[in-house]
């Protein structure tokens, strides 16, 4: 029972910084952005490559790899996506697609198809009542809390914060009141591209690191934020939580192929009996 609460925290953690990227965007600029993974896999081949091939000390590795991340994303969409804006949603989510494919394309011209290493910032493994835990996997739990916290934070004590959550409320309404949507949504977007890389950054010592890694990761994302309800924060957490729970439980009871069953079925499940998931809003808080 205590593996199943210890690994299924870390999972659990590594799952909602995922979905509250990608449910951030969404709730703010309205956009379901299907390039979401490649910003995953981005941030695990920036921190490959630069300590791979350039030596650069892997902490500041994976603080460059995020801010690379995250300037991909304002550039995304600046160039992109605004000029998409104002035409039906369908266009916006053809091109962040498109984003996506391109990426693990261009990874895959790069790299290869063979899987690459990322060493661990925390070497040593940990005992917790017999259970043994790696310590990179508990330092992408305490990191991905401290993200979590630290984007709540930022969204409910900061000038910058109250600016997203008004355009996350009403756009033109915050447009009015001299707040350039525009800008708030190239921000948001560098931030949520920026968490996803975090992500990536966090687990790609412990997981392959291919090209096509980004695909798994935003199809669990995308379940948990219609679990949750599509642009809820607090309901990506607590998909997060559910998910990452049951597929912890039936990988350890079952087998780890049926445990990849499950995002599909929650879906499947929340789809007919709460179609707008359980926290379902429009706003991104």
């Amino acid at each position: 029972m205590l593996d199943i609460i210890i690994y299924g925290a870390v999972i659990s953690a590594v799952y909602a910084l995922l979905a509250v990227g990608f449910t951030l965007i969404f709730g703010v600029a309205r956009i379901l952005n299907l390039a979401h993974g490649a910003f995953y896999a981005l941030g695990a081949y920036c921190v490959y490559t630069l300590t791979a091939n350039l030596h650069v000390p892997l902490v500041i590795a994976a603080v460059i790899a995020v801010l690379l991340v995250a300037l991909f994303g304002i550039a995304m969409e600046r160039v992109l996506v605004r000029p998409l804006r104002r035409l039906p949603p369908l266009a916006v989510l053809m091109m962040t697609l498109a984003v996506g494919l391109m990426v693990e394309q261009i990874l895959l011209l790069i790299f290869g198809s063979e899987a690459r290493n990322v060493p661990s910032l925390v070497e040593s493994s940990f005992n917790f009542g017999g259970v043994l835990l790696s310590g990179q996997r508990l330092l992408a739990f305490f990191c991905s809390v401290a993200i979590l916290g630290g984007l709540w934070l930022f969204m409910q004590h900061t000038r910058l914060g109250a600016a997203i959550l008004a355009v996350s409320q009403d756009p033109e309404g915050a447009r009015y009141m001299g707040i350039p949507s525009d800008r708030i949504f190239s921000i948001v977007m560098g931030l949520s591209a920026a968490i996803a890389a975090a992500a990536g950054v966090l687990v790609a010592p412990f997981q392959s690191v291919i090209p096509g890694m980004g695909l798994l990761p935003l199809v669990k994302a995308f379940a948990i934020v219609i679990v949750g309800g599509l642009g809820s924060i607090p309901g990506s957490i607590v998909g997060a939580l559910l998910l990452g729970y049951t597929e912890t439980i039936v990988a350890f009871k079952a087998s780890i192929e049926w445990s990849q069953i499950v995002s599909v079925a929650a879906v499947l499940i929340v789809l007919i009996i709460r179609p707008a998931g359980f926290f379902g809003k429009r706003a991104a808080f």
